[in-house]
């Protein structure tokens, strides 16, 4: 056929929510590009910034002598407690966090003055000149000591649901039991970093790597005597949070910023991995104990709980984070009568602070470990158990704190995992297989999730957004949450890009800045989408309102007949291209530019009776994980993990199931090879890669099958009906250490319960396969 010289017009593909869109910043983070604090250039006359820490663990400092440090070479100032201007704190809560020690110190690594000189190297060792008399006082490093003590940073909390007591009594049967569960460091892969540069008239902006720029904006303004407004802190991206950025930045941001107003010249402060991991918080350790009754079925009648955790040497989140692991203590069982204590210990070490899951993990551990448990007593299998646990309908939907489940797809998930994943027959395998080795054991376990979504902390659930919409069609976005790799900067962008049916590549996501949107919260909780995507959709949708009631108006028809479509503007019989609505409405004096927000509805609790409605919602998974354990030396393999996931209608599959992989390998790290370890007198030893050993690509299961629940809609009104997806994927990985627990057991036919701590490094491990051996008469 001849060439008729047409042209084919290709259709227009429209990209907007629920695509597999990459991250924003995808190709910037794998060529190197993408620009992080540390990698802005350095302004002229730039100062760095050493913090001096303490050598002691609880001390009174006798007398601190800093001459030789101020003579040092390089040394331009020396800043200790009495030259802030304003209070000496930057704690979120309690105002017990000093920027520097003022007469005691209570941990090591606690900051105790501020070099600023023309190096790092001559500010570290300037600060190693230092001469500090130190009049040691009792130091609790562990929480055995703090209670010993009782050295707690609030009085223990209670929340319960019916008679424990009396339902225990009554029970079947009964079991006791303990066991401990470790910290974990942050280990983001960059680390701590602030520059800040003087402004006229004492302000100051300050880059930050902060998961809070709001906090760190006012924290900032309250050690330099300052009103907020004098205070601007940017955040472009952060090399990672996890949790570990939402206070502990505070600290290094205030100290340069102080340097920068004190010396009128810009100043960093960056501390090198070492030091970072020194001066900053952890995850909770946490010591439980229980005691559960059951019947014969293994459907649990009553529970008692006690929850204890070392919070360190100051309150930081810590009364919040010990609030969620009683939240969720109960995972997805419905538990008749329960009652659960949980006491917050001051011990002399760094304040631990928020990791992902703020405390859910280290509560749903505790009950995945008394489902294991009564699964051993009983001889069903625990899958079983756990069935038999999950919430139901009326009568066996209220939670502890008196919240009615009415979402929950729990029994769905893990009737869909199970089959997927063919758990029963390789169960059959796995004991054979055990029944035949005798040096190599196996373990499978699946375990479900159910995670909570909201800040307990009611007034944090607010965002707000701004949208700048250009005369050529460009579309400005800032919003107050935080890009941490999570991918939160793109989804946001996929909710814009939806709104005006444009392609996203039209929407432009500048720096979190507090002094576009203010007050932020956090982006935390795994709130980050759903608050800021909500916050854009409402500024959004203000300016699409003006731009129909003004398109219906010049070309004459009806609002209703004005639509956003991928192909343009339609009014009426009219079909605008989007960049030439843009134009034509500038011209007209409309307003394209708007702000958002919003707050979260439903939510509300009591702190004083642990009651009310803290979430708005749930997140649901399921995770199947199967491990190999040498008995010989306690090394031990995840071969194989299958995971199904509720992400509600997800907004970016692609994302979403990399958050799931990764929360999934981190919480393995946590469970099973990260491990903190003080000495006694307080200096954290594993300070390094070199000691503190997080999953590496060889750690991943071979086979690690992730998927999105299909049927997956939020019942609630989120942002296009989807769900959070950042900390409770991180649980799933329970489902590993359960499996661990099955393998030791099966060293004795399942006739002991392990004695198995976390994490379950090769070391606990062997320990608890002889522990089982002696208990069965084995060796």
């Amino acid at each position: 056929m001849a060439d008729s010289g047409a042209k084919l017009v290709e259709p227009v593909v429209f990209q907007g929510v629920h695509a597999s869109l990459p991250h924003d910043s995808a190709l910037r983070h794998v060529s190197g590009a993408a620009i992080y604090v540390d990698d802005i250039p350095e302004p002229a006359g730039m100062l760095h910034v050493h913090l001096g820490m303490s050598q002691r663990a609880h001390a009174r400092i006798v007398s601190m002598d800093l001459s030789a440090v101020r003579a040092s070479p390089g040394v331009v100032a020396v800043l200790t407690a009495q030259d802030i201007p304003g209070e000496n704190d930057v704690s979120p809560v309690i105002h017990d966090d000093r920027l520097f020690a003022d007469g005691e110190v209570v941990c090591v690594g606690q900051s105790l003055f501020a070099v600023a000189a023309t190096s790092i190297a001559a500010a570290r060792a300037a600060a190693a000149r230092a001469v500090v008399v130190y009049e040691d006082l009792p130091a609790a490093i562990t929480i055995g000591k703090a209670r010993a003590a009782d050295l707690k940073i609030e009085a223990s909390q209670r929340m319960a649901r019916g008679d424990a007591a009396a339902a225990l009594a009554a029970s079947p049967r009964r079991l006791q039991g303990a066991f401990a569960v470790g910290g974990q460091d942050h280990f983001y892969l960059e680390g701590q970093v602030a520059l800040a540069t003087p402004r006229e008239g004492g302000d100051v902006h300050v880059w930050s790597s902060t998961q809070h720029p709001s906090e760190v904006q006012h924290l900032i303004a309250r050690v330099l005597d300052v009103p907020h407004t004098s205070v601007t802190v940017e955040v472009r991206r952060m090399g990672g949070g996890f949790g570990g950025k939402e206070t502990q930045a505070s600290l290094f941001a205030a100290a340069a910023a102080l340097v920068a107003v004190k010396t009128g010249r810009p100043a960093k402060a960056r501390p090198d991995r070492d030091e970072d991991m020194v001066m900053t918080g952890k995850r909770h350790d946490f010591e439980v104990a229980y005691d559960v009754g059951f019947d014969d079925e293994g459907r649990l009648t009553g529970l008692a709980l006690e929850l204890a955790s070392r919070c360190g040497s100051t309150t930081d989140l810590s009364l919040a984070i010990n609030d969620r692991a009683m939240f969720h203590a109960d995972n997805c069982y419905f538990l008749p009568a329960v009652e659960i204590v949980s006491h917050r210990f001051k011990t002399h070490t760094v304040s631990n602070t928020a990791f992902r899951g703020f405390g859910g993990p280290q509560g749903m551990a505790a009950i995945e470990r008394v489902m294991d448990a009564v699964a051993q007593v009983t001889g069903l299998d625990p899958l079983e158990v756990r069935r038999r646990n999950l919430y139901g309908g009326e009568g066996r939907n209220l939670t502890p704190y008196h919240q009615t489940v009415e979402d929950n797809v729990a029994p769905q998930l893990l009737a869909e995992l199970a089959a997927a994943c063919d758990y029963e027959a390789r169960q059959r395998d796995i004991d054979a297989y055990n029944a035949r080795s005798p040096v190599i054991k196996k373990g499978l376990a699946l375990t479900p999730v159910k995670f909570g979504i909201s800040f307990t902390t009611t007034h944090l659930n607010q965002a707000g957004a701004l949208i700048h919409l250009y005369a050529d069609g460009s579309i400005l976005l800032n919003h107050g949450g935080t890009e941490m790799g999570q991918g939160l900067f793109v989804k946001v962008a996929q909710i814009v890009a939806e709104a005006f049916k444009v392609d996203v590549s039209r929407v432009k996501v500048t720096s979190t800045v507090t002094d576009k949107v203010p007050n932020t919260s956090a982006t935390a909780a795994s709130s980050g989408t759903d608050l800021n995507g909500m916050a854009a959709l409402n500024a959004a949708n203000a300016i699409k309102a003006r731009l129909v009631a003004f398109a219906a108006k010049k070309w004459g028809c009806d609002e209703a007949e004005v639509a956003f479509t991928p192909e343009g503007l339609r009014a009426g019989a009219e079909l605008v291209p989007f960049e030439v609505l843009c134009r034509q409405a500038h011209l007209a004096r409309v307003s394209l530019s708007s702000t958002g927000f919003y707050a979260t509805p439903k939510i509300h609790y009591d702190r004083a009776t642990h009651t009310g409605r803290p979430f708005y919602y749930f997140a649901y998974g399921a995770a199947c994980s199967e491990v190999l354990i040498d008995t010989l030396t306690g090394e031990m393999k995840v071969t194989r993990a299958d995971i199904l996931h509720d992400a509600g209608r997800s907004l970016n599959p692609a994302i979403d199931l990399g958050q799931i992989e990764g929360g999934f390998i981190q919480g393995m790290g946590w469970l099973t090879t990260e491990e903190l370890v003080f000495s006694a007198d307080g200096r954290l030893l594993t300070h390094a890669p070199s000691t503190y050993k997080i999953p590496t690509c060889g750690d991943r299961p071979a086979v690690l099958n992730v998927a999105l629940w299909e049927p997956g809609r939020n019942v609630e009104e989120t942002v296009h009906r989807s769900k959070a997806v950042g900390e409770p994927p991180l649980m799933l990985a329970l489902s590993v250490l359960s499996a661990v627990s099955r393998a030791v057991a099966s060293v004795a036919d399942h006739k002991v319960f392990p004695n198995l701590d976390a994490p379950a490094t090769p070391e606990r491990i062997l320990m608890a396969v002889e522990d089982v051996k002696k208990r069965a008469g084995l060796g």
